[in-house]
């Protein structure tokens, strides 16, 4: 017999050699139903899979992170097995699952494939799906996965095989088709009800720009019908609310491919949006006692091999930049922290100077795959509200909790009042990720999960998602359609200040190893904005509009009391713009709402003679005559229950 211990900590004895989908039937038939894979000792296992020894069991269904990843995954060899039916020869590299769906790579030699072909492979899947063939899993020799698949010509799968250790080779076969897979996968096919091929991209493989280009194929899958139906309706108000084409109709940004891809330039509205959200922070940050500085964008090869930096980000950093003097090169900064250890190791420290926090809307580059860059939210460059916080051992509690203040503080101001804190751990499986002592790790790791707790957050827990230097609290942000973002991070960290033999002298005025938290409560501003222009479907907090009103005069005579309108009210801080054209009101208030400019005070021979404007509000329509004080004392009080909101 073995013991299986629960979530809630019950233990229960099952024969050896049984399966979670057993101990789920055991449980209750219509639990069984549902189980799509299991969480066993902490690893996820297809459910079918027998247990031989004493284990910790999760049974995971279709509202587990999990659980959708193995029934994403699973759908992809359903496509792969689809393609094989409908093109013989078929090549195939890797269908992993994705954060909404799954896709697979293939090559289908010279024949070609667009969105006109997705219909009839989706239904091909269906046919496939509705077989319940089951998702067999079987252990292979090197040997004979490499005969495997030089039988099938498939040179993707035995290169991926030819980098794998005998021993740890599995197959997995559904139907006649068979795939090199460590899994894990649903019991069968016929849990897979509904189907949408999305989109057909090109892709190279391995990532690798000189390789040759495959095709990929995403897609999305359902346990039923009605869940695709919502998923697709998501989708259609997602492409309304791309912050692509918003940030395009509102003027905020752009890209030039003279400049450079993944670079983005800011126009003056959405430079404004950016700047008053660095404000913001500037505010808030000067209330919680931390100093601005500024570092250049590039430093010495030499400090980001110090920082690890350089062996970790090597691969995803531009090449390094060579100067006049032989054998000296820089790079662009990938990190900020590497720069702001060098300010703390400026001059020695007292305990009595610590906690001291440095702060810094820093530009950072990492080069990231062409085929990854997605707008604001996946760029080359972006700039972070990186600070940096260095304290003694004593006060590392305090601290994270006071970071943990200031981010909630900037989520809630921001309208993200939906968040999951996820506490990233690192992987004990890959120790070659990180760097550090496992008792400068045990002591990061401890110090997040008891400020976490002491602050009664609900918090997940990631294995693997650490940064190489230290874990971290990641702050998973649910917007308005659902979707769920990576924001803000706080990370603490033992390891940089032993890399720069960073000190302070205690109060037994010895040297001691200060502790690091490196902290950014945005994350990045572009991708911050992506999510905030998607969240808010560019309808921003009136307080970081960059126009806030618009003056629509119906005629020439009366724009001279538009602008004495427009000055008194600039007086109060209000920003907005006179639109003179040469245009009807009707044709004025239209591109306005598209503008999604909150108030339009339109203005008539009436208007100048009462002294008044005619107030419209985005979405609310006519609110009135108002004088400019009047108006004023009604935008102030909209402003206030923003901010308290």
């Amino acid at each position: 017999m073995i013991h299986i211990t629960f979530p809630d900590g019950n233990v229960r004895e099952y024969p050896k050699g049984t399966t979670a989908m057993e101990i789920a039937e055991s449980i209750s038939s219509g639990l069984a139903r549902n189980v799509l894979s299991a969480r066993v000792n902490g690893e996820v296992w297809d459910a079918t899979r027998p247990i031989n020894t004493d284990a910790t069991l999760a049974l995971l269904t279709w509202t587990d992170k999990d659980g959708k990843s193995t029934f994403w995954h699973s759908s992809a060899h359903l496509l792969a097995e689809a393609l094989e039916n409908l093109y013989p020869g078929v090549k195939f590299g890797i269908g992993p699952s994705i954060d909404s769906g799954f896709y697979y790579d293939v090559d289908l030699g010279e024949r070609t494939l667009s969105v006109d072909d997705l219909p009839a492979i989706e239904q091909k899947m269906l046919e496939l799906a509705r077989e319940k063939n089951t998702y067999d899993r079987r252990e292979v020799s090197k040997e004979e996965a490499l005969s495997y698949f030089e039988e099938k010509g498939d040179e993707y799968k035995l290169e991926l095989i030819s980098e794998l250790e005998d021993g740890t080779i599995t197959f997995y076969q559904q139907g006649d088709f068979v795939d090199l897979c460590k899994g894990p996968h649903i019991p069968d096919t016929g849990k897979v009800k509904a189907v949408k091929l999305l989109n057909v991209a090109g892709a190279y493989w391995r990532g690798d720009e000189k390789r040759k280009m495959l095709t990929r194929i995403y897609g999305v899958s359902f346990p039923k019908q009605k869940e695709l139906k919502q998923h697709l309706e998501m989708l259609e108000e997602a492409k309304k609310r791309d912050h692509r084409k918003l940030g395009a109709e509102l003027e905020l940004f752009m890209f030039s491919e003279r400049v450079g891809a993944g670079l983005p330039i800011w126009l003056p509205k959405g430079n404004a949006v950016r700047e008053r959200l660095m404000n913001f922070m500037r505010e808030e940050q000067e209330k919680r006692g931390y100093q601005m500085v500024t570092t250049p964008h590039i430093g010495k090869k030499e400090l980001y091999i110090t920082s690890g930096h350089y062996e970790k980000y090597g691969e995803d950093s531009f090449q390094p930049i060579n100067t006049p003097r032989e054998g000296e090169e820089f790079l662009l900064k990938p990190m900020n922290c590497p720069h702001h250890c060098e300010i703390y190791g400026n001059k020695p420290h007292s305990y009595r100077d610590l906690p001291l926090r440095i702060a810094e809307f820093g530009t950072v580059y990492r080069y990231e795959q062409s085929g990854e860059l997605h707008g604001l939210s996946r760029v080359r460059g972006f700039t972070q509200d990186d600070a940096h916080i260095f304290c003694t051992p004593d006060q590392l509690k305090d601290e994270f909790l006071n970071v943990l203040d200031l981010t909630k503080t900037v989520l809630s101001r921001m309208g993200f009042e939906h968040f999951t804190a996820q506490v990233s751990l690192r992987d004990p499986d890959k120790p070659e990720k990180y760097i550090g002592t496992d008792a400068n790790w045990n002591a990061a790791e401890s110090a997040i999960i008891e400020a976490t707790e002491e602050a009664g957050m609900d918090t997940v827990k990631e294995i693997g998602e650490a940064a190489f230097y230290g874990p971290k609290l990641d702050f998973m942000v649910k917007d308005a359609l659902g979707r769920s973002w990576q924001l803000g991070t706080i990370q603490v960290d033992y390891n940089l200040p032993d890399r720069f033999e960073l000190e302070y002298i205690g109060a037994d005025n010895q040297p001691h190893r200060p502790v690091m938290i490196h902290r950014a409560p945005f994350g990045s501003l572009e991708r911050f904005l992506s999510i905030l222009i998607e969240n808010t479907a560019g309808k921003f907090p009136l307080w970081l509009l960059p126009e806030q009103f618009a003056l629509l005069p119906i005629n020439e005579k009366v724009i001279p009391y538009c602008k004495k309108v427009e000055e008194q009210l600039a007086v109060r801080d209000i920003r907005g713009f006179i639109d003179d054209r040469n245009e009807s009101i009707g044709r004025k208030i239209r591109d306005t709402e598209l503008k999604r400019i909150p108030y339009m005070l339109i203005v008539g021979d009436q208007e100048v003679e009462n002294g008044n404007v005619s107030v419209r509000r985005q979405g609310e329509g006519d609110q009135g005559s108002m004088t400019v004080d009047e108006f004023v004392g009604h935008f102030e009080e909209v402003l206030a229950r923003e901010k308290e909101a």
